[in-house]
């Protein structure tokens, strides 16, 4: 099978080195990928933004099965258009990825399902976001409706935050995905995060994760799009586990299918563990960065075969079989992230690959023999071994 995964990050280099192991693989190629995926794919230079340009170098280039990686192509409906042009495609529709795309689209599909989440309402100005907040006072959580790259959600601990978050959404910080603002009580409790990978019907749990999305050591520092991840999640039991998909999984699917937009892809639910259960937070419509690196440390299947399955309807009977030991990864960032940095740096010598240690890239680049940093996150260090302690 010839397949083109779409993106660039550490998600995308993970995703890339599996699917670089399936059998059922003759050629990858990944659109525009980095330092990291050039090792074990073909990158080519497209704009995964540009759909025409995207479908018309798959159907040039006999490609079977496109992967989307990031969000903003599955929000965008890159994946509509692929199908369209009659090739295979893992990645919701557009309809489908709004689960991601709109906070507040969630939420209405939460009311509608009776899924447990924090109460909340959706605001279009500043003044009266501003009252409902002092209103509810603090601990609460400010969050844009759009896409904003992880960094559009404040868990405001005190007001004059909330007000802050508030004002910096509707002064254009976050474009567009600012324009509106959702507010929700905030939950006490531990955070995880679960992936299920859905056909439109069939449901297929996949495993557990937790992330650290501050910047600084101690949950200190501004959000970013994560830090480091380590998988398994001990707090998520099997009896979790089976909650989580009666209460939260399969309600969204059956939602979802009876809206007409039925759900293909990867459920990516960002969980709270509260004392009266679990409750989503947010839906991704994607694999999480870095989540996705401890996955595929983790996964002992074929993630080729897996995602096929999921595009083309035909996940019943699959099963996804994972590694005992666990995986964690830390990302090194360039100095200033998630404000403002360079790029360009150089990067010394990186360690080989064995079976316990893969250092996946983010943003990078090379430019002759050197390589050099060329985003926020850069590189995702990565260990398997038998227990999360032992791997930090």
């Amino acid at each position: 099978m010839r397949v083109l995964l779409i993106g660039s990050g550490g998600r995308e280099h993970a995703l890339a080195w599996k699917l670089a192991q399936s059998k059922r693989l003759t050629k990858l190629y990944v659109a525009p990928g980095n330092a990291g995926t050039a090792e074990v794919a073909e990158n080519v230079s497209i704009d995964p933004a540009d759909h025409a340009a995207v479908v018309g170098w798959a159907k040039a280039n006999a490609i079977d099965f496109v992967v989307i990686g990031p969000d903003a192509p599955v929000v965008a409906g890159l994946g509509d258009d692929v199908r369209a042009a009659g090739i295979d495609c893992f990645g919701p529709s557009k309809a489908a990825g709004q689960l991601e795309g709109s906070k507040a689209f969630t939420k209405a599909l939460c009311d509608e399902m009776g899924i447990p989440t924090a109460a909340y309402r959706k605001f279009d100005s500043a003044e009266q976001a501003l009252a409902y907040a002092r209103q509810r006072g603090a601990p609460i959580v400010i969050k844009a409706d759009g896409l904003a790259l992880g960094k559009g959600v404040t868990v405001a601990m005190h007001i004059a935050a909330a007000e802050h978050a508030i004002r910096d959404c509707f002064s254009g910080s976050f474009g567009a995905s600012g324009a509106s603002v959702v507010i929700e009580d905030f939950l006490e409790g531990e955070e995880a995060s679960f992936f299920v990978l859905c056909d439109g019907e069939t449901m297929l749990p996949l495993a557990t994760a937790q992330d650290h999305k501050r910047a600084f050591d101690g949950d200190m520092g501004p959000n970013t799009g994560g830090m480091g991840a380590y998988s398994p999640a001990p707090v998520m039991t099997e009896e979790l586990i089976a909650q989580t998909m009666r209460e939260i999984i399969e309600p969204t699917a059956r939602g979802m299918r009876t809206r007409g937009t039925p759900y293909q892809g990867v459920f990516y639910a960002g969980l709270m563990l509260t004392t009266s259960g679990p409750k989503l937070i947010e839906y991704n419509a994607r694999f999480g960065d870095p989540e996705t690196q401890v996955l595929m440390m983790r996964l002992d299947s074929d993630l080729l075969e897996l995602l096929h399955a999921t595009a083309t309807g035909r996940l019943a009977g699959h099963e996804a079989k994972w590694k005992p030991e666990a995986a964690l990864t830390t990302v090194l960032a360039a100095k200033g992230y998630p404000g403002e940095y360079k790029r360009g740096t150089p990067i010394g010598p990186l360690p080989a690959e064995t079976a316990d240690l893969v250092v996946f890239h983010a943003g990078t680049k090379r430019e002759g023999d050197q390589l050099l940093s060329n985003g926020g996150r850069v590189l995702n260090v990565t260990t398997l071994v038998s227990t999360a302690a032992e791997a930090k």
